[in-house]
Formats: structure tokens, sequence, C-alpha cells
């Protein structure tokens, strides 16, 4: 257990090692509570302005809660915020320094095309070049310029999820980028990652999920990541076509055959990306009406298997890229897929292990509505099921969003790289997933004593005020002061509903700054 700096190094002050020994105590309960998962009491508090209830569908609405999130819910009722955020009509809008600073990113600000062309130049340039320190300096230069747009792209979406207004979204948003996952450094993705989650996954995160498998379907990154942009006729990779249906679909053991992959995956011939640099390819009279482009993707008629094929059961004439919209058709149809992702979903939501009776009554919504995401989360937001599964060991990036969402409660930050180097810390960097089942959904996989002893760390720097969030990068000048969070916020929403044990820890707090790390660091605040 990594806790020697933590809670016993050599000469620390009578007051550092009272809070390394609260510390400690608090990490027993956390264990405890990990291994025990008790549940959640429903229970309001007298006098209470929110009740128990009341706190956990907020948090489990968004990641934890700030002022805004609970003036909206005060005004609109939980019915009436459910439904402006399902809407995507939530009134409110990104802090503008936190707009600009994401639209001065260049990862956001640069269409994606113009990126790529770069990179191309960048890379003839230096092929062209004698071997030598200077082709080094050149190939480390694009290099270095693709991690700096990764670092870029998780930066925006983190300040997204912080700021968001609409924090329902901002939660399909990180669930659908786990759940079509892509990792960053194959490739060419870390110049594709800001165009995935701006123009990919946030325009459908709450529409249908055919549309939203279509978007992922075209993606540059989803196309180069699972090597469908290699796969052609002749020349079939059947990566794609199996994590299709196993992974974002269907599931394993849903009925599907190995057949059924081997002919997805002639569907999906010439399903790629158009070519960047040089001048565009050429098509004959019969080719040309064939060709399908949006954007950088490409439907290639010449790599296409042409070929008649049955899929799940169905004949499928050989004709183009209508092929492909068909057996996307037949798989989201399938009573698997809408099982599948409802209770992918409930288990995010919910609890680790969902109750079957809830999936079963949003698979049902799925069917009725054609995959209606937004329908799909009504029935589990309204269901009883939700505030009675007991209590949820949050994940990585729920833990740390909700840690600065809580303790800075709206305030600007200026520098996003801490947020992108925690979850690097903790375990679960966004796009850094290598194997595309993206990062485990459930609190077992996050309970580890080093996971733990790494998020006391990460509450002490906010509770110390010593992040760099609001140091711009570059400057090295040293934040001021540190966050207060016995507001009004912790008073009314909070308070109310701690533990005896968290209460206990924070009654022996000899400071501001260790009070903010207890709470912080508490199993309330680890829990939703």
């Amino acid at each position: 257990m990594r806790l020697m700096h933590l809670f016993s190094p050599p000469a620390l002050s009578r007051s550092q090692h009272h809070a390394n020994i609260v510390l400690l105590a608090l990490l027993m309960l956390l264990l405890a509570a990990c291994a025990n998962a008790p549940s959640h009491s429903n229970a309001a508090a007298t006098g209470a302005s929110l009740t128990s209830d009341d706190l956990t569908w907020l948090r489990r609405d968004g990641f934890g809660i700030d002022s805004a999130d609970v003036a909206r819910y005060r005004e609109l009722g939980r019915a009436g915020l459910l439904d402006a955020q399902l809407s995507d009509h939530v009134r409110g809008a990104l802090p503008p320094a936190i707009a600009s600073q994401i639209h001065a990113f260049e990862a956001v600000s640069t269409p994606m095309p113009r990126l790529l062309a770069d990179l191309h130049d960048a890379q003839q340039q230096a092929k062209t070049m004698p071997a030598g320190p200077g082709k080094d300096a050149a190939n480390k230069a694009w290099q270095q310029h693709g991690n700096e747009l990764m670092q870029q792209a998780r930066q925006a979406e983190l300040l997204q999820a912080v700021y968001g207004p609409n924090q329902l979204k901002e939660q399909l948003v990180w669930f659908w980028l786990n759940h079509f996952s892509v990792y960053a450094p194959k490739g060419r993705i870390r110049w594709e990652l800001a165009d995935y989650e701006q123009h990919v996954i946030r325009p459908h995160a709450l529409g249908k999920f055919k549309d939203l498998v279509m978007a992922t379907l075209e993606s540059p990154a989803m196309l180069e990541y699972l090597d469908n942009a290699q796969n052609a006729k002749g020349h079939v990779n059947e990566n794609y076509a199996r994590e299709l249906m196993e992974l974002h679909t269907l599931g394993v053991g849903s009925g599907y055959t190995q057949q059924d992959v081997q002919q997805l995956a002639l569907i999906l011939t010439g399903v790629g990306i158009a070519p960047v640099g040089g001048p565009p390819q050429r098509f004959n009279a019969k080719a040309a009406p064939l060709v399908v482009r949006h954007g950088l993707f490409e439907f290639n008629p010449y790599r296409h298997d042409f070929r008649d094929k049955v899929f799940l059961g169905q004949r499928i004439k050989g004709r183009g890229y209508d092929e492909v919209k068909q057996a996307v058709d037949l798989i989201v149809s399938q009573p698997a897929c809408a099982q599948f992702v409802s209770r992918k979903l409930a288990q995010y939501f919910v609890a680790d292990t969902p109750p079957p009776a809830l999936v079963a009554r949003m698979a049902q919504t799925f069917r009725q509505t054609d995959g209606n995401i937004a329908a799909v989360l009504r029935t589990l937001f309204d269901s009883p099921e939700l505030l009675a599964s007991g209590r949820q060991f949050m994940d990585p990036t729920r833990f740390t969003v909700s840690a600065v969402r809580l303790a800075y409660d709206d305030k600007p930050v200026a520098n996003a790289l801490p947020l992108v180097y925690w979850l690097d810390q903790l375990g679960e960097p966004l796009y850094g997933r290598i194997t595309p089942d993206g990062w485990p959904l459930d609190g077992a996989s996050w309970t580890g004593s080093g996971q733990l002893s790494k998020r006391f760390d990460i509450a002490a720097a906010i509770g110390n005020g010593n992040t760099q969030l609001f140091t711009p990068p570059g400057s090295k000048t040293r934040e001021a002061g540190f966050p207060m969070l016995a507001t009004r916020l912790y008073y009314d929403a909070i308070e109310p509903h701690l533990s005896a044990p968290t209460r206990d820890a924070l009654a022996k707090a000899n400071s501001q700054q260790e009070w903010n790390t207890f709470l912080l660091a508490s199993p309330d605040l680890n829990y939703r």
C-alpha cells in the first residue's frame, strides 16, 4: 500500500502527523465501504433543503453537484430538470473564460482535414530529408505536435464535463466516448480526437442510437483505431466488424456467429478515409455514383466486395454503401442490442449489477422508440430503482470531475492539465484504453488501495490549493489560497446527509485545508 509519504513520512510536524492519522482513518473507512457496499438511506433529513433522495438523484444525474445544479433543481423540479436535459434545452452556458480556453485550442478550432493535411506535409518533408539529426528532429516535431493536440482534446472534454450546464448530457458524452472507445496513441488518432468528441459523439449523445453508431462508423478515429480503413476486397480485415457487434451493439453471447462477423466485414469493405494530400482519386462513370463522402469519410466502390451476403439470417444484396446502412439497421433492431445497451447504461447510472426489471423496461423503451437514447434515459431516471439500488463507488473520472465542481463551484480554472494528469495517475486516462472495450464501469474495478491512496493525494492537492488549476500554462505565478468548501452549498445539500464517521473526521481537522481534504477524501464523496 503506497501510504508512506501520505501518512507517516519522517520529520512531520505535529499538525501534519495529526492530518495523516485522520487520512489513514478515512482510507480504512473507504476500504470498508468498498468491501461492504452499504445501502443508501432514502430518508429525508429534517429541515434539510434537499432530501437524501434529492441529493442522490442529483449526484447520479451529473458529475457531482454545484450551486447552479441545485438552483436549477429547485426552480424546475426533478421532472422539469429532466425534461430540459433530455431535450438539451438547459438554460446556461459555459463560463466565457472556459469557452475561450476551449476555442483557443488548435485541436478544437482547426478543422480535422486541415490538421491531417498539415501532418501529411510534415511527414513528407521529414521523409525527403537525409538521415541524421535534422531528420530526427523533424520526425520528433510532428510527433510532439500530435501529443499536444491529444492533450488539448483531453482538456477540452474535461472542461466541458466540469462546466457544462447539462450535466446529464456531459455524463452521456463521457459514457459514449468510453463505449465507443478509441486509443489516442495509435496512428493519426491524436489529430482526430477533438473532432471525434465534438462532431461525432456530442451531437448524437441524446439522439437515436442508430445515428450514433453510424456517426462512429464514419469517424476517421474509429476507422483507424479498429482498422476498417484497411478493409478492402481481397484484403478483408474483420477487426471492426467483430467489435461493432461484440462491444458496441449486441454483446458477447447474443447469438451472432463467426460467419456473421465475416459477412459484416465484407459488407464494410471500402468503408474508409479519403486520402489526405495529393490529388483526389478518380472514379470511372460506373463507380462515381456509388462513391459516398462525408468530410474525410469515404466509401470507395473500388475497394468494396459487391457479392450478395447473408447477415443475421437476412440476405443483403451487394449494391454498395446501402449494404452498410441495412446491416446497421438489422443490428440495432435486434432485441439483444436493446438489452445490451440498456444494461450498460443502467450499470453506469444505477448499480454495478443493475436490477433486471429496470433493464427490461429500458430495453422495451429502446425497442418501442427505435433506440431513442433520451427516452431510454427517461425510463431510467423516472424509475424507483435509481434511488433504491444502494450506493455506487465512483470511477476516477466521476470522482475527479465531481471534486473540482464541488471545490470551485463554477469558478473558471485557467489550466485543465492537472485534471488530465490526475486521470493518468488514477489509471483512467481519457482516450487511453488500449483495448477497445473501454474502461470498466463497475466500482469494484477501482477500489484497490493504490487507487484510494492516490485519491487522497488529489483530495489533498485540491484541499490545500496546490493544484496549478489557476496558473495558466507556462506561467510561474503560484495560485493564491485554497478553496472554501464550507459554503452554503455544503450546508444546504451535503452536510445534512454526511455519515457519522465523516463528521468525526471533519471535527478533527486543524485547518480549513485539512477540513477540505478530509471531506473530499471521505467515503461520502467517493460514492454517489
